[in-house]
């Protein structure tokens, strides 16, 4: 079993009844375990089934086997309907992710100002919005002889293009995967364009609250790269 701390009753509870009823196809997910008195949660603490696999952080698994199964997750998910909740979540990811989306603002910190202007002026409208996972990228499990585990789970209301975008641009920012995973993959520039631009500006809600000069300094050269490297 595991076991999370910090974890949201309302967010919980969706997870082991709304997105529990998905067809897993492709993929599977974790059971959302109650307490022995029914709650979701107890004292903060949320737990899951374990499920076995390695995380592509591990380097053991190809960034392809994740973005697909991402896809088949959005697959099953895109029915569901929008969790009322989502709009009144307030953490760092949750800000950066509606200014990347230019539905709201945020004052950006001068060493990543001319990052987030080159990125604006690329992206794109990429589609339909349904229930995705945004955080993907270290959150698939794959092994020999079993499906796809998809963990931790992050929920947005975005095109499934950003969800895989995310990916892309963490792949290459801080696994040093190649500018041809964006072709391999079959992603657009404009979605990868958009993954980055929420990863660069988590970093900013996150040093604008907690300023690490040594962390802003690495975070910074590494999305430089990457926008390099991806001619942004």
């Amino acid at each position: 079993m595991a076991l999370r701390p910090r974890t949201d009753p309302t967010v919980q509870a969706w997870l082991g009844t709304e997105l529990a009823t998905v067809d897993q196809a492709g993929f599977v997910l974790p059971d959302v375990v109650r307490a022995t008195d029914g709650r979701w949660v107890v004292d903060g603490w949320g737990a899951t089934s374990l499920l076995p696999g390695s995380s592509s952080e591990t380097l053991e698994t190809s960034w392809l086997a994740v973005l697909a199964a991402g896809r088949a997750f959005h697959r099953a998910t895109r029915d569901l309907a929008r969790p009322t909740w989502l709009a009144d979540r307030s953490d760092w990811w949750a800000q950066a992710d509606r200014a990347a989306w230019e539905e709201g603002s945020m004052e950006v910190i001068p060493p990543l100002q001319p990052l987030v202007t080159r990125l604006r002026h690329v992206v794109a409208p990429l589609g339909c919005d349904q229930l995705v996972h945004g955080d993907l990228t270290g959150n698939v499990l794959v092994g020999v002889g079993h499906a796809p585990g998809i963990i931790d789970v992050s929920p947005y209301w975005r095109p499934t293009a950003y969800a895989d975008g995310v990916v892309v641009a963490d792949a290459i920012c801080w696994h040093d995967a190649q500018r041809d995973l964006v072709d391999d993959a079959g992603t657009s520039l404009a979605a990868v364009a958009r993954g980055l631009l929420f990863r660069v500006l988590a970093t900013n809600a996150m040093q604008r609250d907690r300023p690490d000069p040594s962390a802003l300094r690495r975070d910074t050269e590494r999305y430089a790269k990457a926008a390099r490297s991806l001619g942004f």
